[in-house]
């Protein structure tokens, strides 16, 4: 099992811990709800260390991210960070990234932390153009700070301007007394916020000074069971359950980061499927009578017949109710349709609804 840098803060704070992704993870401390409401309201802190973090460089560098990625990264300024993924050969997906643009010879790739081994073989496996190749992730962490007060909250501990850092940009500078940290606005929760990614032997410093500077807003630690629902409230994937090697992602909604104006891995099967038209949809439900989705429970029509798989549920701690994601036939999928989510042994009546679930 590995650990984190700041493994030994989490368990001191009474963190409840467990195995994830290889990782031994914070998954709670006071609770999902206080947790979830704290981000939604107020600003908290997630370590998400365990996130994979590759950087591409040399003359190169854009060729190969073009090459392995669905976006199209030569629309890229200089502190701009884009969503993307990496496409297999079988129409599925090796998974989702963020690309940051460094400078015209340097991007680095934020991953999952399940799939750092397989995503940096993949890469690797592609890169027949000589770019160069570092594997950062177990040297550095990652705290994403969330939440409306976050910018003021932090701002005392840096000269960059948090508030001009706009969504899916990034800057580098001096955070909390340490230079060439990385701040950067790609949050996963949609309470606003930012990332700061600095070397493991920083990482404790900036954590206490971010606390420090935190109280008056009475900050909190935040665990990966609140990170799970608030992104599920946004109607974000989650690679495992929406995203995998076997779902297409034009099916998962991935159409928009899909740039068929270059070739790309898979590009051309891709477009043929997106001509052809996608059979199944993912979409968001919501539940009108009580009950609460699980991943993997089955999604069933008014008589009963398996239709689809419940991908990501929970009862969502904004909204009061049992929200969801799931695969359904193309002809359930239109905002308003009724389906059923099988709860034990009862069809629970829920309806498909545009997300994101939360609206602030």
């Amino acid at each position: 099992m590995k650990q984190v840098a700041l493994n030994h803060v989490h368990e001191a704070l009474g963190a409840k811990m467990v195995p994830f992704a290889g990782f031994n993870m914070p998954v709670q401390y006071e609770g999902v709800n206080i947790e979830h409401d704290t981000v939604r309201n107020g600003v908290g802190v997630f370590d998400v260390s365990h996130m994979g973090l590759f950087k591409i460089s040399g003359p190169n560098a854009l060729a190969l991210v073009q090459k392995v990625t669905s976006n199209d990264a030569s629309t890229l300024t200089n502190g701009k960070a884009q969503y993307s993924y990496f496409p297999n050969d079988n129409g599925g997906v090796v998974d989702d990234i963020i690309t940051y643009k460094v400078s015209d010879e340097e991007y680095l790739m934020v991953v999952n932390a399940s799939n750092i081994d397989k995503d940096w073989n993949w890469v690797s496996s592609k890169n027949d153009v000589n770019a160069t190749m570092e594997n950062l992730s177990d040297g550095y962490s990652l705290l994403a700070i969330q939440g409306p007060k976050a910018v003021e909250a932090m701002q005392s501990l840096t000269d960059l301007d948090l508030a001009a850092i706009k969504f899916y940009h990034f800057e580098t500078g001096t955070f909390a007394g340490v230079e060439n940290v990385i701040v950067s606005a790609t949050g996963y929760t949609g309470s606003g916020g930012f990332e700061i990614y600095a070397k493991n032997e920083d990482v404790e410093a900036i954590w206490n000074k971010v606390f420090e500077a935190g109280a008056a807003w009475d900050i909190k630690p935040i665990g990966l069971a609140a990170r799970d629902t608030l992104r599920l409230e946004m109607g974000y994937c989650l690679y495992g359950n929406e995203i995998t090697d076997e779902a297409s992602p034009l099916e998962a909604g991935l159409g928009w980061v899909t740039k068929f104006t270059k070739e790309f891995t898979n590009s051309e099967n891709l477009k043929a499927e997106k001509e052809a038209g996608v059979k199944n949809k993912l979409v968001g439900f919501e539940l009108i009578e009580r009950g609460i989705p699980r991943h993997d429970y089955e999604i069933v029509d008014k008589d009963g017949n398996v239709i689809g798989k419940v991908t990501s549920g929970t009862q969502s701690p904004s909204l009061g109710k049992g929200i969801g994601m799931g695969y359904v036939p193309k002809e359930f999928s239109t905002e308003g349709s009724e389906i059923y989510i099988r709860i034990r042994k009862n069809d629970v009546l829920a309806k498909v609804v545009k997300t994101p679930f939360y609206k602030k």
